[in-house]
């Protein structure tokens, strides 16, 4: 006789998810509650500052803030929006007494920090009379590691100068004060850039830092270069590079003259290689990755392969 199959017995296994998703969870409300607490810290603006091309600065002051060159900070405006944070790359030293932040008007949150904090308004405001801004930071990129070589190249592209301000003002101010621990001797600096209009707000730390190097009899610890990259044709380069004879650039005014079109990256990398030879460059970028990608390879190709020669360490941040 056949026998009949005995009825298969079925049984599930305790809830287990939770035990996975506890972790991450806690994790994320430890995280959320900090930067809620940092958030809520008093934000003081002391000084607001209108540049030209609708640039605004704002330089804040808040207490236990502490940064490092190259950082960003994460911004809230209750008044334009209570859920909006914007990161905002810090313009200022560690060695000055308030933090600082550039901003561009290119949207509406933009737009409205600009009309809030009386960008639009040619009357003087008391700093009391500003609105509240939080403010969550400061963290890290690569640019703190500029500290750590001899001979840097910083290369920004567009409106990633930013931290490159930072940096050259904290450079500026250690090599003034003969600060013991700083090792960086020189400085190659680059700034691609499509308009001439971007360069205006950069072009007075540049104007300073040029002032005080001339002063100081030390012009040799800063080479920086400037390329016009669009906005103009070969009749309008013609046209400026005629004119432009006098001792400040017809663009800039800077003394050092704007160059257009694109830097030719093999000819930096060997003649800042013949300059500096058996060193260690850092490479720095702040730009597009089609451009780290090209500085890479440059720095790939002119490193040599013996220890004791010349090696260039590529670092980038790109946007």
């Amino acid at each position: 006789p056949t026998e009949s199959c005995p009825v298969p017995d079925f049984a599930g296994t305790p809830p287990m998810t939770w035990k996975w998703v506890v972790g991450p969870m806690f994790l994320y409300l430890c995280e959320r509650i900090i930067r809620f607490w940092h958030s809520q810290q008093k934000v003081v603006i002391t000084k607001v500052v209108t540049h030209p091309s609708k640039v605004i600065e704002l330089q804040m002051k808040q207490k236990g803030f502490k940064m490092e060159v190259g950082q960003y900070i994460s911004m809230q405006c209750p008044q334009v929006s209570s859920l909006e944070w914007h990161p905002f790359t810090l313009t200022s030293a560690p060695e000055e007494d308030h933090f600082s932040v550039h901003i561009r008007i290119v949207g509406d949150w933009t737009d409205g920090v600009f009309k809030a904090y009386g960008g639009d308004k040619k009357e003087f405001q008391e700093a009391w009379q500003l609105p509240k801004m939080a403010v969550d930071g400061p963290f890290g990129t690569a640019s703190e590691d500029v500290f750590r070589y001899e001979v840097v190249m910083l290369v920004g592209a567009g409106i990633g100068v930013t931290p490159f301000a930072s940096v050259l003002k904290s450079v500026w101010y250690k090599y003034c004060n003969n600060d013991t621990n700083l090792k960086l001797k020189k400085i190659y600096f680059y700034w691609l850039c499509r308009e001439t209009h971007a360069f205006e707000w950069f072009t007075d730390l540049l104007l300073s830092l040029e002032a005080q190097m001339a002063e100081k009899n030390k012009t040799d610890f800063l080479s920086y270069n400037i390329y016009l990259t669009g906005g103009w044709d070969d009749t309008q380069a013609a046209h400026i590079h005629l004119h432009n004879t006098g001792n400040a650039d017809v663009i800039t005014g800077l003394k050092q003259k704007t160059h257009f079109g694109r830097p030719k990256w093999e000819n930096e990398f060997k003649a800042i290689a013949s300059n500096h030879p058996s060193t260690r460059i850092g490479v720095f970028l702040c730009g597009p990755e089609s451009l780290g990608k090209a500085l890479n390879k440059e720095s790939i190709s002119h490193s040599e392969a013996d220890p004791r020669g010349v090696h260039f360490i590529f670092n980038k941040e790109n946007f």
